[in-house]
C-alpha cells in the first residue's frame, strides 16, 4: 500500500522545488470536518468536527516527505476553483506562508494555488490575492481555535520566498530523521 506521506514524491518532474511541489489534500473547501492522515496507516480519519458555523476556506493538506517543527507532515492550503477531494495529489505553487503561534510552538501553513487552475494562473505572490483573502484566512484559524479554548497567535502572511525556505527546512528536517529511524509509519 502507498503511504501518502513517504511514498508520494514532493517534487514535480521539470517544475522547480520548493516553488512547484505535490501537496496531498486532506480536508475539502468548505468542510467542517477535520480530517487527518494516520501517521501510521497512511488512512484519513476523521479528527474532529469543528465546533461551530465555521469551514475551511481552502483545500488543507501537506507536502509529502516534509517535517515541520510539530512533528507533522508540513501544512498547505491550496486555493483552487473546485473542491478538491480527500487524499487527492496536486500539483501546487507556493505563493506565501502564514504562521500560527499554536500554544507556543511556531505552525507554519504554506499558502498555494493549484497549478492547473486557469483561475489562479497567474497568481505568484500572496500580493496577488485580495487583502479579504488573508484576513478570512486569519479569521478562520483565529475563531476554531479560540472555539476550541486554545490560545493562538496568527502572523501577517509572508512572501513565497519564506515559504520556499518553509518547505526547504520541512523536506531536509524530513530526509534527516528518515536516515536516523525517527519516522513514524514507515515499516
Amino acid at each position: 500500500m502507498v503511504h501518502p506521506w513517504h511514498d508520494v514524491t514532493p517534487g514535480i518532474e521539470g517544475l522547480p522545488l520548493p516553488r512547484q511541489f505535490r501537496s496531498i489534500i486532506e480536508i475539502p473547501k468548505g468542510s467542517s470536518n477535520k480530517y487527518e492522515l494516520d501517521k501510521t496507516t497512511g488512512m484519513l480519519r476523521l479528527d474532529r468536527v469543528l465546533s461551530s458555523a465555521v469551514y475551511y476556506p481552502a483545500s488543507y493538506g501537506f507536502v509529502p516527505q516534509t517535517l515541520a517543527e510539530d512533528n507533522d507532515p508540513l501544512d498547505v492550503l491550496v486555493f483552487c476553483t473546485e473542491k478538491i477531494p480527500p487524499l487527492c495529489v496536486c500539483q501546487s505553487r507556493a505563493i506565501g506562508v502564514m504562521t500560527m503561534i499554536d500554544d507556543g510552538e511556531p505552525d507554519h501553513k504554506i499558502i498555494a494555488v493549484l497549478c492547473d487552475d486557469p483561475e489562479y494562473a497567474d497568481f505568484h505572490t500572496a500580493a496577488d490575492f485580495s487583502n479579504h483573502t488573508f484576513k478570512m484566512l486569519k479569521r478562520f484559524f483565529e475563531d476554531y481555535k479560540m472555539l476550541e479554548g486554545k490560545d493562538v497567535e496568527v502572523d501577517e502572511i509572508m512572501p513565497a520566498e519564506v515559504a520556499d525556505s518553509i518547505i526547504e527546512d520541512s523536506l531536509a528536517r524530513y530526509s534527516m530523521k528518515r536516515r536516523m529511524g525517527g519516522i513514524t509509519g514507515l515499516l
